[in-house]
């Protein structure tokens, strides 16, 4: 049966192309609706982006038909404008000033007039209950949504293999059919490897013994760079080896890694020391320059009211990465603090001389990005589409790094399922050209406190 939904504004803005996600059905826009992105159109950053979008979608659809009549869509459905039920009459205490209280009145103002059923969509829980307290259907918009996050790709998994085949992986490696895992009642089975997932493989004769391995074209192979320590750090767990084994290789080979994990695992830290030793220790020529972005829950609307150039701008919100430089400058913790000044210079010398840049994550849009170390930490407060530009933005020899805790988001109708972060994730997973890793608790590494703090909190 046909279905009408009625559009939020925030889902438009979030997803333009939402307009086209509802099949052979009614898709309906509020009057009120078109009055926020006129609003929002003028906002910088992908608010701003994002409304223009929508408003052009809507003007080509306009010159295909009447939008108050409806306007057929390339998907089946039908696109329209509702500017009636101003005479619906909501509880006193719901303000029309309010434009969710308007987006109310129609959907009440429909579901008396049509025999279909009426569904409001929106990313604003506050107005899912307000919709059942009236006692209308309300949804989130879940066409970006993926997978619960317990259940999302972690890159990684633990296999057994026949100790006559296990001693022989480093020369030859092992066939992935040959591997196994176990289920509840210790029976085994052939687990399905994806392309560039790691492994940690286990003798079937001696579990203690282990090897690190990754799988390529069908082959568990050995890491290529375990004995590698860019910018002087080493591994110091299975994670850190995996990790450093995905930013070590070329963008060539490698040109996307996704790294989830909680804080202390060590992301942006050994990212920013693969990229230093790429540059400066031993110049590959690989890069030009290490790009550093990381969006912020208010950034888009607080950047502009900061003093100052553009980098003094976003120096606030890059003060994660200076500390994690600081260490990196000056490995020795008891001598590190105690001249702030040379270290101060150290990090300035950095900058200066171009090896790294900070950018507002809204000044990429429209680029092209070439032979570029791009760094996106905090990924997990980027939207579907931000996340959507930032890969279409790789030129040719660029690698990306898109790092985050999709535990820890603090944009406005995000969540675990929902965000950039977890979206590009469940997407590229088995791609040739994306390698992925989730960090796990028991390698957090920043100190004895964090470990606990992510044990207990």
């Amino acid at each position: 049966m046909i279905k009408i939904y009625v559009m939020d504004t925030n889902v438009l803005i979030q997803s333009p192309n939402a307009l086209f996600s509802f099949e052979d059905n009614l898709v309906v826009l509020p009057m009120v609706v078109l009055e926020e992105l006129d609003h929002l159109k003028k906002a910088d950053g992908e608010t701003g982006g994002n409304a223009r979008k929508c408003i052009r979608l809507l003007e080509e659809l306009r010159q295909k038909g009447n939008l108050l009549e409806g306007v057929s869509l390339e998907n089946g459905g039908i696109c329209r404008v509702e500017k009636n039920f101003v005479d619906v009459e909501l509880p006193v205490d719901l303000s029309l000033e309010v434009a969710d209280n308007r987006i109310l009145k129609v959907c009440l103002g429909l579901k008396k007039s049509r025999k279909e059923q009426v569904v409001l969509v929106t990313k604003d829980i506050l107005l899912r209950i307000k919709a059942q307290v009236l006692d209308l259907c309300a949804e989130d918009f879940i066409s970006e949504q993926v997978i619960a996050h317990d259940r999302q790709y972690t890159g990684r998994c633990e296999v057994y293999a026949p100790d006559e085949l296990f001693k022989d992986f480093k020369k030859k490696g092992i066939p992935v059919d040959e591997v196994y895992q176990l289920d509840e009642n210790e029976k085994a089975f052939c687990p399905n490897l994806l392309e560039n997932q790691f492994v940690i493989i286990k003798s079937d004769q001696a579990r203690k013994k282990t090897h690190l391995g990754r799988v390529e074209h069908g082959i568990l192979r050995k890491l290529e760079f375990r004995k590698s320590s860019p910018y002087g750090i080493s591994p110091r767990n299975a994670g850190q080896y995996f990790l450093q084994e995905a930013l070590m290789q070329p963008a060539e080979k490698a040109p996307l890694v996704i790294v989830k994990g909680m804080a202390g695992t060590s992301k942006t830290f050994y990212s920013l020391a693969v990229g230093l030793e790429k540059l400066m220790n031993h110049p590959t020529g690989e890069y030009r320059k290490i790009l550093v972005c990381r969006p912020n829950a208010q950034f888009d609307e607080g950047i502009g009211f900061l003093p100052g150039d553009e980098q003094e701008k976003i120096s606030p919100l890059m003060r994660p990465v200076l500390d994690n430089l600081e260490q990196l400058l000056d490995s020795n913790e008891d001598e590190r603090y105690k001249d702030e000044e040379v270290l101060r210079d150290k990090v300035e010398e950095i900058y200066s001389r171009g090896f790294i840049q900070a950018e507002a994550l809204n000044f990429i849009r429209g680029r092209s990005i070439v032979k570029t170390y791009l760094i996106i930490d905090e990924a997990q407060n980027t939207t579907p589409d931000q996340i959507k530009g930032i890969i279409t933005r790789a030129g040719k020899d660029t690698k990306i790094i898109l790092l985050g805790d999709p535990n820890q988001i603090d944009r406005p109708f995000l969540d675990e399922r929902t965000n950039g972060l977890s979206y590009a994730a469940e997407h590229m997973k088995g791609s040739p050209l994306c390698w992925q890793l989730t960090m796990t608790a028991e390698e957090c590494e920043r100190s004895e406190l964090a470990m606990e703090a992510v044990k207990r909190l």
